[in-house]
């Protein structure tokens, strides 16, 4: 080597540039290392008891386009504009709306004067400008909307974390019924509920647990709805559930025999035997993760397999926490899907 080459400075820069780049990998290889390794390492309380869930959105998710009937024949305000279905609405001119009866009151005091609606559409915000119109049949002026503000419902906790007092939930995100795409969530709440009946599932036909909570007694106010669950910040009321178990990462779950602790009755929460069919490998944006199939034949004869309201049911498997029951095959209702802990605990911020 020429001397030249050995005194460059450009050489020295160089040389340091690839010693600092060669640390920062370092780094980020050992904050990834230690980060799996907490998700590994951590202890969180498998539940399997029903809850009540009601959600309020931020800002109102538009379900449905209808014209309006008015003096002048029938009009379509919101689709003249280009609101479209899954939209979602959270100002009118300056006003922020997060509930249909907030959308109301500005619509009757604008009393049919141009405004501008901002809304978000897959995640991106736009900007429209529209005129709601007199209906004919109340007189109240309408933007030929269905919009929808808040839902209700039954699910199962999944886990608690003691230390930090986040729980989780369902196993997938809360998506409104008419749309399909994820309900935005302003604020929320879990309670205490008790599964009064079961519908069975059969082929072609899912099943579903019914159930009774009460509307004014929170266990828990909720801070995410995503794709891996709901989760939330328990109150001082929050049941403490079984002991706690470590979280299983992805290549500590096998196939063959588990368990899931569900509530199908009452109040009571009781393991079953399941069998893990299939172990997903890892896929960006994908919750579906395992593919489970009730073998037990108590459960079975209760509900079928898997019906609506358990998902969120706690997955074990030798001795650890494995993830939850998420969705029931239409066609097989003894097989469903599942998701990890450990994508649970991504989706919460914890891993």
């Amino acid at each position: 080597m020429n001397e030249e080459a050995k005194g460059s400075p450009w050489s020295l820069m160089l040389g340091l540039a690839r010693t600092l780049l060669a640390a920062v990998l370092c780094v980020m290889v050992l904050g990834l290392q230690s980060r799996a390794a907490a998700a590994g390492n951590r202890t969180l309380v498998p539940l399997g008891s029903t809850v009540g869930i009601k959600l309020f959105s931020q800002g109102v998710m538009v379900v449905g386009l209808s014209p309006v009937a008015t003096e002048t024949g029938d009009l379509s305000p919101a689709r003249d504009c280009g609101l479209k279905e899954g939209d979602i609405i959270t100002h009118i001119n300056s006003e922020q709306v997060d509930t249909i009866e907030e959308v109301r009151e500005v619509l009757q005091d604008l009393e049919g004067e141009p405004m501008s609606i901002r809304a978000v559409r897959a995640g991106k915000q736009l900007q429209l400008t529209g005129e709601a119109v007199q209906c004919t049949g109340d007189g109240a002026y309408k933007l030929g909307a269905w919009i929808r503000d808040s839902m209700a419902g039954i699910g199962t906790l999944t886990w608690y974390d003691p230390e930090t007092g986040v729980f989780a939930a369902l196993g997938h995100g809360i998506n409104d019924v008419d749309t399909c795409l994820l309900m935005p969530l302003q604020t929320g709440s879990i309670m205490t509920s008790t599964v009064t009946g079961v519908q069975k599932g059969a082929q072609g036909a899912p099943g579903e647990l019914h159930g009774a909570f009460d509307l004014q007694s929170d266990l828990g106010t909720l801070y995410a709805n995503t794709e891996g669950g709901i989760f939330g910040k328990a109150s001082n009321a929050f049941p403490a559930g079984t002991q706690g178990l470590a979280v299983a990462d992805r290549s500590q779950v096998k196939t063959g025999k588990a368990s899931i602790l569900s509530n199908v009755d009452g109040s009571e929460v009781r393991e079953y035997e399941v069998e893990i069919l299939r172990v997903y490998p890892a896929s960006n944006g994908d919750t579906r993760d395992l593919m489970v199939k009730v073998t037990d034949p108590e459960l079975l004869e209760a509900t079928g397999g898997i019906v609506q309201g358990m998902s969120g049911s706690p997955i074990l498997q030798n001795g650890r926490l494995v993830g939850a029951v998420t969705h029931v095959l239409v066609n097989d209702p003894a097989c469903g899907y599942g998701i990890l802990a450990e994508t649970m605990l991504k989706e919460a911020h914890m891993a």
